[in-house]
């Protein structure tokens, strides 16, 4: 069985066929997605780069369900999303999906075990079990001394940890990470990316969006953007031992 918990086969966590995204009309139109195509298959770390305007934040929203294309297709873990009506797509994003931002979204009055627990809210499961995966979750991150923790309380590189368990706590299909260390210091970025090895090294299915090279070169695969169409797709040389130590910042 894979981290999903589910037997792994032939059908990838995501297809995306001519994928296209398109704002305004007219002479103002954009095209901010021009014919993407991309398989990513079960337990897979890939990161997706490009610069301001590449397109890769319009393609993450669209991988995460918070977006929907002009034309093209996209499958997670088999499901036509095209095909789901508002309520079914949010189920999907839900149980399928897992988010974590460069801005950590946590909700401020809440512990860092409530924050976990709520995607299981959402999802109607009991108190009990709420607590008992949300408590695994933060384990996982090494966090189980802050777990009565409000976000105000916790370091910038905690409440990334945090944000992490929660994205676990569902056990989606995909862990879609949208610059995770953006808002970091050099030490809790290589927490964060420590984690995220990790997490794959257990058969975690994750999807990075960056623009920086060293956060891209922990991923096994790079799939570069520019324009929204993508320039480069390749696969990367494993690392042997410990996974990569970031420079230390400047004084």
């Amino acid at each position: 069985m894979t981290a999903e918990g589910r037997t792994a086969g032939t059908v990838p966590v995501l297809r995306v066929r001519n994928l296209v995204k398109e704002y305004g009309a007219g002479e103002a139109r954009v095209r901010a997605l021009r014919g993407v195509s991309l398989d990513v298959e079960r337990g897979d770390y890939v990161a997706i780069m490009g610069a301001s305007g590449s397109g890769k934040s319009t393609l993450m929203n669209i991988l995460g369900c918070l977006d929907v294309p002009t034309s093209g297709t996209y499958l997670i873990d088999g499901a036509d999303a095209g095909r789901l009506d508002e309520h079914r797509l949010a189920l999907l994003r839900n149980r399928r999906v897992g988010f974590v931002f460069q801005s950590f979204n946590l909700i401020p009055r809440m512990s860092a075990l409530a924050n976990v627990e709520l995607p299981l809210v959402y999802g109607g499961v009991r108190p009990a079990e709420r607590r008992a995966r949300a408590l695994a979750a933060l384990e996982q991150v090494g966090l189980t001394d802050r777990v009565h923790h409000q976000p105000n309380q916790l370091s910038g590189g905690q409440q990334q940890r945090v944000a992490v368990a929660r994205a676990l706590v569902t056990a989606p299909a995909l862990l879609l990470a949208d610059e995770p260390t953006g808002n970091l210091d050099t030490a809790s970025t290589r927490d964060v990316l420590e984690i995220l090895d990790r997490l794959s090294a257990s058969g975690r299915t994750i999807v990075l969006i960056t623009h920086e090279d060293d956060v891209a070169g922990h991923a096994k695969r790079v799939i570069r953007l520019v324009d929204g169409e993508i320039v480069d797709d390749r696969r990367q040389a494993p690392v042997d031992g410990p996974p990569p130590r970031l420079p230390e910042a400047a004084p």
